[in-house]
């Protein structure tokens, strides 16, 4: 058989074999089709699991009259014209392929009317021949596509369907699934003339909640952890059931990409990786989860039906993902059950967590800290928060501040939490602060140089990571690698002026190695900085951070013991008698 162009049915056709898997794929199709027109009300109508009718009615933009033959044509779409706007897809359609591969499969009528145009105009499709013909109609602002008698021309297809309550619970999957990625929308389903799901706009976060709970379940609802991590252009927000309400089954796992749903492995992996060995052995995780970032970051273009996504930055929005659900795990196990079946919220009467550059690359935090300890003395806006500290009652923990049970203090004993950072410590008589980020690297840093001589244990990445070298950088790394397999680096050539990652010593685990490994290089110029104890410092200073709980404070404090006979810059002495002095002369 000699090559040729395919005709554009048959085109149409193999299309659909991708596309329209099932009727449940025809729903997602046209419901995403509703909302990229900016539908704000969505009726979805079905018969016979979908295999007789599919109604789909909204009250978007509405489509011209001198466009409807065209909306139903292979590779036509509103939504991108470029390759530029390829790169950045802001819609949840973009291919301009659902329209002409369904109605190649079925009896296809498109009415439409735009708030702009006095007439509605229906479009009718059918099967093989692909003839559209147009005629007026009567129809209110929007659009209706009834998609009837799916595969009847695809005898094959059309005999791998399931039966009717099969098909329709997907249908019904789809429809949930599509509610809780826009609170927004009000959406309803029928089957066969009887109305099955009803969900109205939900604005408030009280109608939010009722909306999740009629999804995932009250049980769901009940024990649910509400939270919101942002940082750095990437923000994860949403529900995540505790290990203690893990399910039999994974019918509870909601995943969105910029409001897309996807089950997408790499987030898969993430949750997966931060429950861990919470989770009981035959249960899984129930979560619904969004995760937003700028569009140019995340490649949709990957799967047929749309279902998994490629990130530019890969490992870093799976460590970002991972320690955030890792954090929200842990501030719930600390949260008391509440007696009133409500959601409890991780970040009530708290700031928002915080993600330190050492674990994604966000920013100069070692530095912060390292700021924030030089210096004479407490400043001015210091001695007041002390103010505050000395003649106020321990707050409550609920607040910002966690105090120690009451009991009679010790001759070296922490008092108080403040700013989830700092630990007030009665020592020799005096109060004494401690700088809980800066005593973790000295902690950290002199246990990596305890194991400097044996070497630094390495540790694989989930995905190696390729660097290009500068020439100075390539003569550092040939010059040193003994050193750098000795830290617990191990590479490989990449090709041409790159080298690829494959293990790190734990400190680098979730660190932005593209940032930190010209870094590293660049110490090793300096004799100084390539000495072991300078090397395990810098180590520690990468390892992840997070705010400080009170019993996480107590343990730190108590392997710090013993304390070196000269305080170290992470420990100083609050001066009373300055603060007594300034308090008598009215300041």
């Amino acid at each position: 058989m000699p090559i040729q162009i395919l005709p554009a049915r048959l085109a149409n056709q193999i299309a659909a074999g991708e596309v329209v898997e099932r009727p449940a794929s025809v729903v997602k199709e046209l419901v995403e089709n509703s909302l990229d027109a900016g539908a704000t009300r969505i009726e979805v109508e079905v018969e016979k699991g979908g295999a007789k009718l599919i109604r789909i009615r909204d009250n978007g933009g509405g489509i011209d009259r001198d466009e409807l033959t065209l909306a139903l044509s292979r590779h036509a779409t509103s939504k991108v014209s470029s390759l530029e706007d390829l790169e950045r897809i802001l819609s949840l359609g973009f291919r301009g392929e659902a329209l002409a591969s369904i109605s190649s499969v079925s009896r296809l009528v498109l009415t439409s009317k735009p708030p702009s145009q006095e007439q509605a105009w229906q479009a009718m499709a059918e099967g093989r021949e692909m003839d559209v013909r147009l005629q007026p109609a009567s129809h209110p602002d929007g659009t209706t596509v009834e998609v009837s008698d799916l595969f009847f021309n695809t005898p094959a297809r059309r005999r791998f369907l399931r039966t009717e309550k099969t098909e329709f619970g997907h249908i019904d999957e789809v429809v949930r699934r599509i509610a809780l990625s826009r609170f927004d929308l009000a959406l309803s389903l029928r089957h066969n003339g009887k109305p099955v799901r009803q969900y109205r706009a939900a604005s408030l976060p009280s109608q939010q909640d009722k909306r999740l709970a009629a999804i995932c379940g009250p049980a769901f609802m009940t024990s649910a952890l509400r939270f919101d991590s942002e940082h750095h252009g990437l923000r994860l927000w949403g529900w995540l059931a505790p290990p203690s309400a893990a399910r039999v089954q994974p019918d509870v796992q909601y995943t969105y990409v910029n409001g897309r749903m996807m089950r997408d492995k790499l987030l898969n992996h993430a949750v997966r990786q931060a429950y861990g060995d919470r989770l009981p052995a035959e249960g899984h995780g129930a979560f619904v989860l969004y995760l937003e970032l700028d569009a140019a970051e995340v490649d949709v273009n990957v799967h047929p039906a749309k279902h998994e996504v490629r990130f530019h930055q890969a490992r870093l929005v799976h460590d970002f993902v991972y320690q955030a659900l890792s954090q929200a795990l842990e501030q719930g196990e600390s949260v008391q059950p509440s007696p009133s079946p409500a959601v409890r919220d991780v970040d009530t009467d708290r700031p928002a967590p915080r993600y330190p550059a050492a674990e994604h690359g966000y920013g100069a935090h070692a530095g912060q800290g390292r700021q924030s300890s030089s210096g004479g003395g407490p400043s001015r806006r210091q001695w007041q928060g002390l103010d505050a500290l000395l003649t106020t009652t321990p707050a409550t923990p609920g607040g910002v501040a966690e105090s120690a049970p009451a009991r009679e203090p010790e001759a070296e004993s922490p008092l108080l939490l403040q700013r989830e950072r700092f630990l007030v410590v009665l020592r020799q008589g005096g109060l004494w602060l401690c700088d809980l980020d800066q005593a973790r690297v000295w902690r950290d840093g002199r246990a990596l140089l305890g194991a400097w001589q044996q070497g630094l244990t390495p540790q694989p990445l989930l995905l190696p990571i390729r660097l290009s070298l500068t020439a100075a950088d390539r003569e550092q790394l040939n010059e040193h690698q003994a050193l750098l397999q000795k830290l617990g680096l191990e590479l490989k050539s990449g090709g041409g002026d790159t080298i690829i990652l494959t293990r790190v010593p734990q400190p680098l685990r979730h660190a932005d190695l593209a940032r930190l490994f010209p870094q590293l290089l660049a110490r090793l110029r300096q004799e100084a900085d390539r000495q072991p104890e300078a090397l395990c410092h810098w180590l520690a200073q990468q390892a992840a951070g997070e705010p400080w709980s009170w019993n996480r404070a107590l343990e730190l404090w108590r392997q710090l013991a013993p304390l070196p006979a000269s305080p170290p810059d992470w420990l100083r002495p609050l001066e009373l008698e300055q603060q007594l002095d300034r308090w008598m002369n009215g300041d």
